[in-house]
């Protein structure tokens, strides 16, 4: 069964391209236009990993992420922050709000599969 990844992304041009891409390397990809859209889904899917973007309107990609979080049900899922504003300390600003880790626009669609791919292997047995 493939890998399960849910897009959260409010760009469409962004959101269709990174699920042509994760789809074309054979994961399962749901999307979702906001933070809501994005935790409903969550919480449906249960999804393997979640690239999140951070700058939403509605609902932004911290507090989407911190619902997730710190529901019980929902605290382990894996959730990759995604933002365009790259500036020192981003890393540990979003590790120290639960987020697994981080990546900056515009992301390489050549290095995307292969990022993914260590997310998803990393605290495998």
């Amino acid at each position: 069964m493939p890998y399960k990844i849910l897009i959260v992304e409010d760009n469409e041009n962004n959101r269709s391209l990174f699920r042509d891409i994760l789809t074309f390397h054979g994961y399962g990809v749901a999307v979702a236009a906001d933070g809501h859209e994005g935790v409903a889904l969550a919480r449906e899917l249960m999804p393997d990993l979640i690239l999140m973007d951070i700058q939403m309107p509605g609902m932004d990609g911290m507090t989407a992420g911190a619902i997730l979080k710190t529901d019980p049900q929902t605290s382990g899922l894996k959730i990759i922050a995604l933002t365009s504003f790259a500036m020192r300390g981003d890393l540990e600003k979003f590790l120290s709000a639960g987020f697994d880790g981080y990546l900056s626009k515009p992301i390489s669609t050549r290095e995307l599969p292969d990022m993914v791919k260590r997310w998803l292997e990393e605290d495998q047995p």
